[in-house]
């Protein structure tokens, strides 16, 4: 990691191989690793989730026989990962929703 880069704060969830398959791993590593060093990314990789806070969005892998989700917030001193979770519908479901609220709402009163 070079100095400039943002570090990931995993607040929860992972990902390994299983249930992601070594394909969707390295997929998802490959675009957090995007996010460190300052890049946006857009749809169809990612796409924003101002529901949960202005800096949220969600990236997708679409794996073998899942499709995942990793909720991410852009903050000034890191990427912090909310959520990791198989989509199985079309909606976010409302618990994931409200608890990566919870999650982001956390990690801002312990950086302040």
């Amino acid at each position: 990691m070079e100095l400039h880069d943002k570090p990931l704060v995993w607040i929860h969830g992972e990902i390994k191989t299983p249930p992601f398959s070594k394909e969707g791993r390295l997929e998802a590593g490959f675009l957090l690793r995007k996010l460190q060093l300052g890049e946006s990314l857009s749809l169809p990789q990612s796409r924003p989730l101002p529901v949960i806070g202005k800096a949220c969005h969600e990236i997708r892998i679409i794996d073998r026989d899942k499709t995942w989700r990793i909720i991410y917030s852009i903050e000034v001193d890191a990427v912090v990962i909310l959520e990791v979770f198989a989509k199985k519908t079309n909606k976010t479901p409302k618990r994931v929703i409200e608890i990566s609220q919870q999650r982001l709402n956390l990690y801002h009163e312990i950086i302040g």
